[in-house]
């Protein structure tokens, strides 16, 4: 019986000091989150740029799907967004009636290394927004994960001589 009170204690005390401790802070999210990140088709990305730690600009380059725009590449550029380590917002400007929202996380991917897809990830729900020649606009929601593109790790690579 007192060896059970004894670890009943143990235990106690063990959760308690775990209460008190802040969450991890997500690792080197300020160094890289920049790049370019994989979007809904094959050929399509999303480039961000990290600006003084918290402003995110950039644009989601895909292929129009429209009647108009079918297969051309449209740049939506991206009009207000910012970065709340780790929560990431931005929205575009919409072409042809059209815009995307993300909200959502930057997570550390399970690629090992920056020089691999997956690095980063962002993760979270994309919501697409339409309008159409009636003026009404409609909004469809998904959960999404945009892995990062492989990033060169070396700065300035040595001139292989001849």
């Amino acid at each position: 019986m007192k060896s059970c009170l004894v670890a009943v204690c143990l235990l106690a005390a063990t959760v308690a000091l775990g209460q008190n401790q802040p969450p991890p802070a997500p690792a080197d999210l300020d160094d890289g989150v920049s790049g370019m990140y994989t979007f809904l088709k094959e050929g399509e990305f999303v480039e961000v740029d990290l600006e003084e730690k918290v402003h995110i600009s950039g644009f989601v380059s895909r292929y129009g799907d429209s009647d108009s725009d079918r297969g051309a590449f449209l740049d939506h550029m991206i009009d207000k967004g910012e970065f709340d380590r780790p929560n990431m917002h931005w929205i575009t400007k919409p072409i042809h009636g059209v815009w995307f929202e993300f909200k959502g996380r930057v997570e550390r991917g399970e690629a090992k290394s920056p020089n691999l897809e997956g690095y980063r990830v962002l993760k979270g729900t994309l919501t697409e927004y339409n309008t159409d020649e009636n003026k009404k606009t409609s909004a469809r929601s998904r959960e999404v994960t945009f892995k990062s593109f492989p990033q060169d790790v070396m700065a300035n690579p040595a001139r292989k001589k001849d």
